[in-house]
Formats: structure tokens, C-alpha cells, sequence
């Protein structure tokens, strides 16, 4: 398999599941932290990186431009750190950042409300009421998070291959009937296709997230999408003269053979 995506509540037990995993596959364990901090290596600050990722949308930030900076730098790391795949992933929607590429098998964990109170009171020292809210909270922020992104509900199962209910399963009893899908699906194999499609859409997050940071281009917004090294940028631009320099800064990605610029157009004037 290329790459598994856990989605989950907070203290849903998602994290356990995805090192379970991890180590009965022999895959790597690959956590959000570990994407922000690579995102981050770009020059932007942690924290604003994790409130991109953690946080609703305000009013404010529907009218500035940082979402679409960092959840770009976010995908960039996200698609480098998978490209190679054998990895299991566990943070805020693996499986949308990842769309466009091979397929990766989105497994969404779901657990009972006491289950998660109890897990949330000994990880962080929350009384019962605490952890209530702090369980609610959250759930609401990564719900309204997902829908302005991408204008999905996050728990609807029909975004997921598998849906595991930890009601009446443990962590194991769900860790080895993944891993046996895994290990005996052909489709799950991780081949010569996959591993193309995953190269092309990490080579169109690196250039997206390249022109992101441009200080020529930083301003303009960007569908990039790449296949066999030819890149294809769409999008606004406020002059043509612009074109030129897309062409310089995207062309200077390693991996990046033909640029398709066609469906560039200026922005309209009022």
C-alpha cells in the first residue's frame, strides 16, 4: 500500500492505531507535528502552521491570503514525506491533502463519547467536564475547518474506505484486520503506477508551494497539477507580464520537464 490516512476525533484513538500499524506493516508512523515542522523549514512560524490546520476560519481569514500559504507549504511536506509510500499518517485530513494522487487507503476512526472522555482526562489532567469540552470543541473547529477547505463534512463515511467503531473493538483487534486488508488486497500494492501518480503530485505541491513563496508570485493563487514531469499552472494572475517570471520560478523545481501555462488568465478588471 502506498500510504494510510487515519482520520479520527481528538482521543479517538487514532494515534494508537496508526503506530499499531506502523509496526505490524513495517511502515512508517508519520504524525502532524512532523509536517509542520518540515513545512516550517520554509521560513514561516510553527504556530501559525498549526493554527492554519487546527483552527476554524474567522471572518479575517477568509479575506487574507495565509490559509492558502500555509495549507500549500502543508501539502508540500506532506506529499514529500509520503512519496516514497510504506507510511501511515495520522492528522488533519491526510486523505484530502493527498487527493489527486495514487490511491491511498483512508481508514476514519470512530469511538464512544466515554471512551474519549476517559482518554482525554488522563492524557491532559481534564476533569469529566473538561475533557467534555475540550472533546467538543475540537470536534466542531476540524468539522467547520473541513467544510470551508473543502466543503465536505468530515464525518461523512462516504469520504473514507473504511470506517473502524472502536465500541466493541481495541486498538488491536482493528490494527490486524487493516493490516490483513493491506497485506492481501492487490489493489493496496504500492507499483509502478502509484508510485507515479505520487511523484506527479508531489512535484506539483512542490511547485505550487514554490510559487507560493516567490515574493514575485506569493500574492497569486494556483491549481497546479503535474504528470510525468509536465506541470500545468491554472489560475489569476493580475498582468501577463507575470508570465514570464511563473515560468522562471516554476521551471527552477527539480523534476519540472514542460510547463503548460495556457490557462493563466488576467484577473478581471471592475
Amino acid at each position: 500500500m502506498s500510504v494510510i490516512t487515519i482520520s479520527r476525533g481528538s482521543f479517538s484513538g487514532g494515534k494508537l492505531l496508526a503506530e499499531c500499524l506502523a509496526r505490524n506493516l513495517g511502515y512508517r508512523c508519520i504524525d502532524r507535528d512532523v509536517i509542520v515542522e518540515k513545512a516550517a523549514a520554509a521560513g514561516v512560524s510553527q504556530q501559525e502552521l498549526l493554527d492554519a490546520i487546527l483552527k476554524p476560519p474567522t471572518f479575517l481569514e477568509r479575506l487574507t491570503h495565509k490559509k492558502y500559504l500555509y495549507l500549500t507549504l502543508i501539502q508540500a511536506a506532506l506529499t514529500e514525506e509520503v512519496r516514497t509510500g510504506r507510511a501511515v499518517y495520522h492528522g488533519n485530513a491526510g486523505h484530502l491533502l493527498l487527493q489527486g494522487g495514487p490511491p491511498v487507503l483512508r481508514v476514519r476512526v470512530i469511538a464512544p463519547l466515554e471512551f474519549r472522555i476517559k482518554m482525554a482526562m488522563a492524557r491532559l489532567h481534564l476533569s469529566r467536564e473538561e475533557a467534555i469540552d475540550y472533546i467538543e470543541r475540537r470536534d466542531a473547529e476540524r468539522k467547520k475547518w473541513t467544510h470551508y477547505l473543502y466543503g465536505v463534512d468530515w464525518a461523512d463515511p462516504a469520504l473514507y474506505d473504511l470506517v473502524i467503531n472502536l465500541e466493541y473493538l481495541t486498538i488491536e483487534d482493528a490494527c490486524t484486520t487493516i493490516s490483513a486488508l493491506v497485506r492481501h488486497k492487490p489493489c493496496h500494492q504500492f507499483g509502478p503506477e502509484c508510485q507515479a501518480a505520487l511523484n506527479d503530485l508531489a512535484l506539483a505541491s512542490q511547485v505550487k508551494a514554490r510559487l507560493a513563496l516567490e515574493p514575485s508570485t506569493h500574492l497569486l493563487e494556483f491549481n497546479v497539477t503535474a504528470r510525468d514531469g509536465v506541470v500545468t499552472i491554472r489560475g489569476r494572475v493580475t498582468s501577463l507580464e507575470l508570465l514570464p517570471e511563473i515560468e522562471r520560478v516554476a521551471s527552477s523545481v527539480p523534476g519540472v520537464r514542460q510547463l503548460m501555462l495556457d490557462e493563466l488568465l488576467p484577473v478581471p478588471q471592475v
